[in-house]
């Protein structure tokens, strides 16, 4: 049964739509969630939230619309509204032994795919503190799209914006990373330039 559909008999009070919508959507919202904060249990409860206000919106939603996008919208204002309430920024994890937990590893590689991992621990928490200084919407472009493995249609709508705008914030974001991790590699290099 669609998410729409299921929607609909959430909405029209049968039984056990919710629990069928739940399990169909709440594992890759609360994957999303993880990419943006960072923090199993912090997602956890953003995930309950969400749903805790899907209910309670449930008389606004257009019967026959797609509810994954708004979900996943109401998902967003419940992180960003978190955050702004903790006065906290959206965090990016601190270390490579909590990465295996993202959905593709920096290569691009599913999770679960047997290969060797082509990147160091050191190059992985390089990539990881350039992301960190990405601005806010430059980063969730690259979280959703290159982390995350949505399309560029599905990560425009869960951001809230245009695909080509989410398409010109990961070019910007590309760029960034390319220009902080290219002067990186030329800090390290120098030194030993000099001793030559």
């Amino acid at each position: 049964m669609s998410s729409a559909e299921l929607m609909r008999d959430y909405c029209n009070g049968r039984a056990g739509a919710f629990e069928c919508l739940y399990k169909q959507v709440a594992p890759r919202l609360r994957s999303y969630l993880r990419g943006l904060v960072r923090d199993a249990s912090a997602a956890d409860d953003l995930l309950q939230q969400t749903f805790l206000k899907v209910h309670s919106a449930r008389a606004t939603y257009i019967e026959g619309a797609d509810p994954v996008p708004w979900i996943y919208s109401i998902a967003r204002r419940s992180c960003i509204d978190e955050m702004r309430r903790r006065r906290a920024h959206v965090r990016l994890q601190q270390g490579a032994e909590e990465f295996s937990e993202l959905q593709a590893d920096l290569s691009g590689t599913a999770l679960g795919a047997e290969s060797e991992e082509p990147y160091s621990a050191s190059d992985r928490q390089r990539v990881l503190e350039a992301l960190r200084s990405l601005p806010e919407d430059q980063r969730t472009a690259v979280v959703l799209t290159k982390l995350g493995g949505k399309s560029v249609a599905e990560a425009a709508a869960i951001a809230g914006t245009t695909p080509g705008a989410l398409k010109l914030r990961a070019h910007r974001a590309y760029g960034k990373l390319r220009t902080l991790l290219d002067r990186e590699d030329a800090a390290a290099v120098a030194p030993l330039a000099a001793v030559a």
